[in-house]
């Protein structure tokens, strides 16, 4: 035996994945227990209809399906597989929805899984039971197919067992013991079972256990319809289980699967019906399982009117079974993977469905085992990663509900969320809405894309349209507001980004440990750096000024850096770590007439020699108490201005008088995104994440070898002599040509990168697209294209940055 002592919570296909991933990495000190009977336990795993669609927007959610769909194929029980490849066909029955298809193409062949779009007739070809005067063409993902959810739990215990894994059915866990802050083992009505870890796949009732772990755990339960048909006379004699690919008819929210010589139909298109975690009811209790809940018919009519419409064969059958079948929804549609914050060794790994779950597997048993998942980059489905608004059990049954109305819309990647809103506004936030401001949504904030009242600024310029897509939540304002901001000065609400105060006697010590670059500098000092996971890779970019001693402010990108931060914070209580983003704001003032506003307001020197670039320094600018720092993310002079909430109006006044009579605009993120991809700074979580280290995006010059050790170095400097890719800039030339993001990169046939972060340069008159290439590719003046939609982009690799290579508009 070896490793430590692990209980699974939970033994459907997450919770049977993680065993035997776990003990194929020599942790065999495991038990796995569940309330239900082994291997259909009553869970969502036990009645999924297990279709396995590959394509995702995440390029995370396609690799963990993808290595779901690898290791399903190669198990079995007993001769009979686990996985049944018959493809993937995504049809579309409206423009929309091909115009749809052509995107998804796009990001399941930037992923570097193989599909190909398919003519009407192909489609018929595919799935004969298609009327081809419905059916305006497809998508077909050869890899994808049928997992045999209840053989898959069997098939992965079994090895699991045969390595001394325990499986105890028919345990209930009551409780989740502890002791100073750890975990120490889980109470079942049968008895108590220590451990040194606990990991949560209870699926459906996480939410529950987690909360005796005293964990909130955003998940909704909500049922989701999933019908039988009787025989149907096209399909007579049909011996094998599935031989047509599964099918999605997203236009009406429908999915089909085969199950001999009748269908399987699941019907996203009723009302949400949520249940809690609480009111499910234990496995002896429920007429069928516990997963499953009475199928209501009249939610099901508009879904078999379609059915008969798009198949005409089902017009000669019947539905004969069906059931409301509860699966888990998030707030943002990702996992929620990792420790809890606040009781060592106690895990999740929840809000998994079958698609995804051997990954998951793989990935969480890496996460234990080595400290750090080495195959996929989990950013997005850390359970750390929410605000705590986004906690609350209001927000996430609306959220939940909407995700599920939504789960086959076409969506933009600028749609604005819904309910509940607004729930964070700046201070600011009166004046912006008088200037017209239009708003999305920003880690809860409302955030200003552009403000109607610059309108009449747009007269006169150059200011090219995008194609249809791009100019969706698109305004020739946001032109306008990036072009005045190089001319004169403009005004940015910066106060969605986090703010972090780092203090005590071990604050520098402490950060010096956990960045790249020397932080511990004079008071007044400013430090562009990063945070590196121990495999070298990027978990973050951040700003830390010295405002004192023993007082540092972090500019941070989200709760995982605070949730880092914390997790590293010294037994001896020398560091103390807070949230300073709810009680304060931020205006940035930039151009290159922003000290032309600012040094009239203050007393203090604002000059080139007064406060030098990438400096900090307190003032105040009228009346109102000021954190000033120099620097940009738009490449212009100017600073970040910084104080607390209750003069966060006085100060956005107070700037506006100033700026005003020098022409100066308010402006929006559509303009800042603009200008700092001409400037070539890179967006953490966008454009580089934990998969990607230092020297590959372009950072490098954040990491400074000379400085003592931190976090990741030995891995980093293991990974410097082997850069097989590079983050590269790329410029379009026609202007309609705008792409988005997410989009494959072409070099003449083959797919070798995708883009990851896209816009107009209003400054330079071209389009700009940064996009992961492989090293030999990323050399300047080197052609190649952007698969947008149903056609290739021209672009060439550029040097960078576009925009004032000498920095000389930061340094004036």
């Amino acid at each position: 035996m070896a490793g430590p002592r692990v209980v699974i919570i939970g033994a459907g296909v997450v919770g049977a994945a993680l065993a035997d991933e776990l003990s194929a990495r020599g942790w065999t000190e495991v038990t796995v227990v569940d309330q239900g009977p082994l291997p259909a336990t009553g869970g969502s795993s036990s009645h999924a209809p297990g279709l396995v669609f590959q394509t995702n927007s995440s390029k995370t959610m396609t690799e963990l399906a993808r290595y779901t769909v690898e290791k399903f194929s190669s198990l079995d029980v007993d001769g009979e597989p686990c996985f049944l490849q018959v493809g993937g066909l995504e049809v579309a029955t409206t423009p929309e929805r091909l115009t749809e298809l052509h995107r998804r193409h796009g990001w399941i062949t930037a992923w570097g899984v193989e599909a190909r779009l398919l003519t009407p007739a192909e489609c018929v070809a595919q799935h004969p039971l298609l009327d081809p005067d419905r059916v305006l063409g497809g998508l077909l993902v050869p890899t994808d197919g049928i997992a045999k959810a209840v053989l898959a739990v069997e098939a992965q215990l079994r090895r699991a067992g045969a390595r001394g894994v325990r499986c105890l059915a028919r345990h209930e866990v009551l409780d989740i013991l502890r002791e100073d802050g750890r975990v120490t083992g889980v109470r079942t009505d049968r008895g108590e079972i220590p451990a040194d870890v606990v990991v949560c796949c209870a699926g459906i009732w996480g939410p529950r256990i987690a909360r005796m772990a005293g964990m909130n755990l955003p998940l909704t339960p909500l049922a989701h319809q999933l019908a039988w048909t009787g025989p149907i006379p096209a399909l007579a004699g049909q011996k094998e289980e599935a031989v047509r690919p599964i099918l999605r008819h997203q236009d009406a929210d429908l999915y089909y699967r085969d199950r001999f010589d009748g269908l399987g139909i699941g019907f996203y298109g009723h009302r949400p019906m949520p249940v809690a975690a609480d009111d499910i009811l234990p496995f002896d209790d429920a007429a069928t399982m516990p997963s499953v809940l009475k199928f209501t018919e009249d939610d099901f009519t508009d879904a078999w009117t379609e059915t008969t419409s798009l198949l005409p064969a089902t017009q000669d059958a019947a539905i004969e079974e069906g059931v409301n079948g509860l699966f888990s929804f998030t707030t943002d549609n990702f996992p929620l993977l990792g420790e809890s914050p606040d009781l060592k060794g106690f895990w999740v790994a929840e809000a998994v469905w079958v698609t995804h779950s051997a990954g998951v597997g793989r990935a969480v048993a890496e996460w234990l085992v080595d400290g750090h998942c080495s195959s996929f980059d989990l950013h997005e489905c850390d359970v750390n990663r929410f605000e705590p608004h986004q906690l609350a059990p209001e927000y996430v049954l609306t959220r939940d509900c909407r995700n599920f109305v939504e789960v086959y819309d076409i969506l933009h990647p600028l749609q604005p969320s819904g309910d509940p809103r607004p729930i964070r506004t700046s201070p600011f936030h009166p004046r912006q809405q008088a200037h017209g401001a239009y708003f999305l949504e920003a880690n809860g904030w409302e955030r200003p894309h552009w403000y109607e009242a610059n309108a009449r600024l747009v007269e006169g310029r150059d200011i090219p349209t995008p194609n249809d897509w791009a100019a969706r939540h698109w305004s020739p304002i946001v032109g306008a507001e990036a072009q005045i901001t190089r001319e004169t000065v403009a005004m940015y609400d910066m106060t969605a980004l986090k703010r972090l105060e780092v203090t005590g006697p071990g604050a520098a010590a402490f950060l010096e440990r956990l960045c790249t670059g020397k932080v511990a500098k004079s008071v007044g000092s400013v430090t562009y750096t990063l945070l590196l996971g121990h495999d070298g890779g990027i978990r973050s970019d951040i700003t830390v000024a010295r405002l004192a001693p023993d007082r540092f402010q972090v500019g941070a990108n989200g709760n995982l850096d605070l949730d880092w931060f914390r997790r590293h914070l010294p037994a001896d209580g020398t560091v103390q770590v807070r949230d300073l983003t709810p009680g304060t704001c931020c205006v940035g003032l930039w151009g290159p007439l922003a000290r032309e506003v600012l040094q009239p307001l203050t007393d203090d020197d604002f000059s080139n020699d007064g406060l030098k670039y990438f400096r900090a320094g307190h003032t105040y600018l009228g009346s109102v108490p000021v954190t000033a720092m120099r620097l940009s993310y738009v490449g212009e002079l100017g600073w970040e201005l910084y104080t607390t909430a209750d003069q966060g109006l006085k100060l956005w006044d107070t700037l506006w008088r100033a700026a005003e009579p020098l022409g100066g605009v308010v402006a929006g993120r559509g303009a800042f995104n603009s200008l700092r991809l001409e400037k070539g700074y890179r967006s953490f979580g966008t454009d580089m994440t934990y998969e990607h280290d230092p020297y590959e995006a372009g950072v490098a010059f954040a990491v400074k070898p000379d400085k003592g050790d931190f976090i990741g170095r030995g891995a980093l400097e293991r990974r410097r002599a082997d850069v097989r890719r590079r983050l590269t800039c790329l410029t379009i030339d026609d202007p309609r040509s705008v792409v988005m993001g997410k989009e494959p990169v072409y070099d003449g046939p083959r797919a070798v990168g995708h883009v990851t972060s896209a816009a107009y340069g209003y400054t330079i008159g071209k389009g700009i697209a940064y996009a992961w290439l492989p090293a030999e590719l990323a050399v300047p003046g080197t052609a190649l294209e952007i698969g947008y939609f149903d056609r290739r982009v021209p672009a060439v690799v550029a040097e960078e940055p576009l925009f004032d290579p000498a920095m000389s508009r930061l340094r004036g």
